[in-house]
């Protein structure tokens, strides 16, 4: 857990990678994303940045995100074994939050490797790690601003693959294999069926 929940002072320098707020004449170097720097205010003026402070053994560097979910979204990425906290800001340079937690939910791996740095390999242990973590409800929440009362297209698409993932099981029991199933299922318009609409049209296209 990070011991800096977030620095607000003087925005003294805006460089490639990197700013520097300055809080009652301590200058903190804190590394952001390039649309997270420009994104915020111009020299001079007060801004707030919230922050996640990492600590080695030979290092000690501040990164800095504007919102609570981008953060959050680093938090969760740092945490998938060979994803660096260098890789985790490039990702947020080019991928909000929902939309990450939707590729991932979703397990869209094109979406995921076309962010620098991110192969089908690294993509695949990104959903892998982290899909189960991303369906917990605090998680949406934290992710992408969801209201209490109003679904938000995580929680949607969660609803989704859940669906999908109830019918594959009931067409594997019936013999069918995944992939079978799973190119079956690539026809169809998922979004808009229930799981037992699934198994049937499933059936359908698999009997022929």
């Amino acid at each position: 857990m990070s011991m800096l929940a977030y620095i607000k002072g003087k925005l003294e320098m805006k460089m490639t990678g990197y700013i520097v707020i300055d809080v009652g004449g301590l200058g903190y170097k804190i590394y952001m994303s390039e649309t997270g720097i420009d994104k915020l205010g111009n020299i001079g003026e007060n801004v707030k940045v919230h922050t996640y402070y990492k600590v080695r053994e030979d290092d000690i560097s501040i990164f800095g995100f504007n919102t609570l979910e981008e953060l959050r979204m680093f938090e969760l990425l740092i945490s998938v074994s060979g994803v660096g906290a260098k890789t985790a800001i490039s990702m947020l340079a080019v991928c909000e939050p929902t939309e990450f937690a939707l590729a991932v939910i979703s397990e869209d791996i094109n979406t995921l490797t076309q962010i620098p740095g991110v192969g089908a390999k690294s993509a695949q242990r990104i959903i892998l790690e982290l899909k189960d973590k991303i369906k917990k409800e605090q998680q949406i929440q934290e992710l992408t601003k969801a209201t209490k009362g109003t679904k938000s297209k995580v929680e949607v698409a969660i609803e989704n693959n859940e669906k999908v993932d109830e019918a594959i099981a009931a067409l594997q029991v019936l013999g069918y294999n995944k992939k079978e199933i799973e190119k079956a299922f690539d026809k169809l318009d998922k979004k808009e069926l229930s799981t037992e609409d699934l198994i049937r049209k499933g059936l359908a296209i698999l009997g022929k």
